[in-house]
């Protein structure tokens, strides 16, 4: 487990009762600033998926996903997702979805190898969103440009929450400052990956990091990302400074996801080509699945980033060992 960190001088702007309000209200605002800014629509989301249906997703590769039988489909086990990055791209070729439009689901989510501290738990709920593009977007241009409409969306929502709750200072600065993970290793060699995010965004509050998966120049990769949903190469991280914890904090994974090039390249460099036999990867390298760009956006994350708070268990209900416990008692409110 990751320490705890409780500032000494930290207390809550809102008691639990107003937090409970006041997390409705960030949920129903940024969802309309949300679907107004990137075009979507809401659908139902899976909690489960088949098992080597392939359309989980494995994250860093490392993640067990919670598994169990299902008896009356003749004994088949299911996967709780950890996201719904390949399975909203399915759902938006059934569903017929055409260029410029999306989805998004309100999506929970158990990630049983979660390390606990302030901005992790083992329950994960998140918008899921994604959208159709034209290959003329698959693009870096494109991919800042839905950026900066996400930003725009969270900036609006900061704003709502300040004006019905005065005792909340956040500010979302709404002025991007994009910067490839290469630039950042270049920027800060001698400092690991989680560092140079912080030192980075410590002087730029909004900072989206691009082309994260690869190797970089010193042969690691910035951070570990499954090789069958993000291109590489137009994919990113969007992270806040978030000034009581004094840290960076991401709440958006996103990306132009693979063509057919892209993922079969991923996939040898990652020696997973076995994943082509699956539904969904034969569907990508026979191009019949729409080209699309999307993302997850972290509700606790973006609630904790808004209400000021400093430890994720205060706008969630999770699990928490006892040494989390006890650096949080007579101190913060966990739910």
């Amino acid at each position: 487990m990751k320490e705890i960190i409780i500032p000494s001088e930290y207390q809550s702007s809102l008691s639990i009762y107003e937090t409970q309000t006041a997390i409705g209200f960030i949920k129903r605002c940024f969802e309309e600033a949300m679907t107004g800014s990137l075009k979507l629509k809401r659908v139902s989301a899976p909690l489960f998926v088949k098992q080597r249906s392939g359309l989980n997703d494995d994250l860093s590769g490392a993640e067990r996903p919670v598994t169990f039988d299902v008896p009356a489909l003749y004994h088949q086990s299911a996967e709780v997702v950890h996201s719904l990055a390949k399975w909203k791209r399915m759902a938006l070729h059934q569903y017929d979805f055409h260029v410029g439009n999306g989805l998004y689901a309100d999506m929970n989510a158990i990630r049983r190898d979660e390390e606990l501290d302030n901005l992790h738990s083992i329950y994960v709920d998140q918008w899921d969103w994604e959208r159709v593009i034209s290959v003329e977007q698959r693009t870096e241009d494109y991919l800042k440009a839905t950026v900066q409409g996400l930003v725009n969306a969270i900036g609006e929502t900061a704003s709502r929450v300040k004006t019905k709750y005065p005792s909340i200072s956040t500010n979302i600065n709404t002025n991007v400052s994009f910067i490839t993970s290469q630039a950042l290793e270049d920027l800060f060699p001698d400092l690991t990956p989680k560092e140079r995010e912080h030192a980075y965004v410590k002087e730029h509050p909004t900072t989206f990091i691009m082309q994260i998966g690869d190797k970089l120049a010193s042969g690691q990769p910035h951070d570990l990302r499954a090789p069958d949903y993000d291109d590489w190469t137009l994919n990113g991280d969007l992270l806040f400074w978030h000034e009581p914890l004094q840290c960076a904090m991401e709440i958006s994974s996103m990306g132009i996801r693979v063509d057919a090039t892209s993922l079969v390249s991923q996939l040898e460099k990652s020696r997973v080509m076995d994943r082509l036999n699956f539904e969904f990867h034969a569907k990508v390298v026979n191009n019949e699945l729409p080209l699309t760009i999307g993302g997850g956006i972290g509700q606790s994350r973006l609630c904790m980033l808004l209400l000021e708070k400093v430890h994720i268990g205060e706008v969630q209900v999770s699990l928490w060992d006892a040494a989390t416990l006890q650096a949080c008692k007579g101190k913060v409110a966990l739910l």
